[in-house]
């Protein structure tokens, strides 16, 4: 596990001790990366990295330019391993790291109280089994929806076997890619 672009390229992330994390290859990475460069992501914006293990997703994105990363994670392990990376990468300026269940508490402000224009939400898959309306995973995108700007994005790590829904509130998917098993949708904040 690498950065795979930007000021940091080819640098060697510190992987998690435990056996349950499912960390994101180099190739998916970079594939996914070209996908938000379309959009104009993460180049000068903020991001939120929710569910974020050892910041792979976050840190990739302060590397491609990103203005700062609010990281959520709550296991305390994997936040010793985080906080390693943040340090080694020097972006301890450029990011908060909030100790916490993302289902709870979606991006909570992190940057200057701006809201965001990219959020990660790479829940572990068995979390993303329901997606109905109700589901934790819809609460947490209603949650989202309130914390990012008009027009920003949530892209979703999931099982290739989860289908999310159209829409969920102001957030309507805009685009599905899958890689292997692992699928991602990328939705945006629609302002009506």
């Amino acid at each position: 596990m690498r950065i795979i672009a930007g000021t940091k390229r080819g640098m060697k992330l510190l992987g998690p001790k435990t056996g349950d994390s499912r960390p994101i290859t180099d190739r998916v990475k970079e594939s996914l990366f070209n996908v938000l460069f379309k959009y104009d992501l993460p180049k000068d914006k903020i991001v939120a990295d929710l569910f974020c293990g050892v910041g792979s997703l976050g840190l990739e994105a302060l590397s491609r330019g990103a203005v700062f990363v609010t990281f959520v994670e709550n296991e305390p392990k994997v936040v010793t391993v985080l906080e390693k990376n943040i340090e080694k990468a020097g972006f301890v300026k450029e990011s908060k790291i909030v100790r916490a269940d993302a289902f709870k508490v979606g991006a909570p402000a992190g940057f200057s109280e701006q809201e965001y224009a990219l959020v990660f939400v790479d829940p572990p898959y068995a979390c993303t089994r329901d997606v109905g309306t109700g589901s934790p995973l819809s609460k947490l995108f209603k949650l989202a929806s309130e914390q990012v700007i008009a027009d920003g994005f949530v892209v979703v790590r999931t099982h290739e076997r989860t289908k999310l829904l159209e829409q969920y509130g102001p957030l309507e998917v805009i685009e599905r890619r899958q890689w292997g098993t692992m699928a991602v949708t990328i939705l945006q904040r629609k302002c009506r």
